[in-house]
């Protein structure tokens, strides 16, 4: 399993987990909105290591869901969408979560084939392990498994 060392508050991070064809994704913070910009993190670090990305350019993305847990699957596919049509990776997230809506910006760059290598496209977040619970430990976990 791959993952990435806590930045910022002591709980926040992402990590892969094993699916026989595809790629797990996992965010864990300690709220759903750090879970949620960790799991972006994690969706990037399927593609190319996060810190080759500069943030130069941020992009807002704004999704509404009747339940969490629809509302990270489409705030997955929205960056995997701005990814694909814009050509650009990310690399830091800022995201909110009043009611059922997500009001997030997500900075990045255009994709630099020599820079970045990516390592897959990612076709799309699916409702396979799709969740986003609080841990008994009191972390909140944002995890589904995409496409590649």
């Amino acid at each position: 399993m791959e993952t990435a060392p806590p930045h910022g508050s002591s709980v926040a991070r992402w990590e892969h987990f094993p699916h026989v064809a595809d790629v797990g994704i996992r965010g864990i913070g300690s709220s759903p909105e750090e879970a949620f910009a960790q799991i972006a993190l994690a969706l990037t670090a399927v593609i190319t290591d996060p810190r080759l990305v500069v943030p130069r350019e941020a992009v807002p993305i704004r999704c509404s869901a009747s339940s969490s847990d629809r509302l990270l699957f489409d705030w997955l596919n929205a960056l995997i969408f701005a990814m694909a049509t814009r050509r650009m990776l990310f690399s830091r997230f800022s995201v909110r979560l009043p009611d059922s809506r997500l009001e997030a910006e997500a900075w990045g760059e255009s994709l630099d084939l020599e820079r970045h290598q990516p390592a897959v496209e990612v076709k799309g977040a699916t409702y396979t392990e799709l969740g986003v619970f609080r841990a008994p430990d009191g972390e909140w976990v944002a995890q589904c498994v995409v496409d590649v």
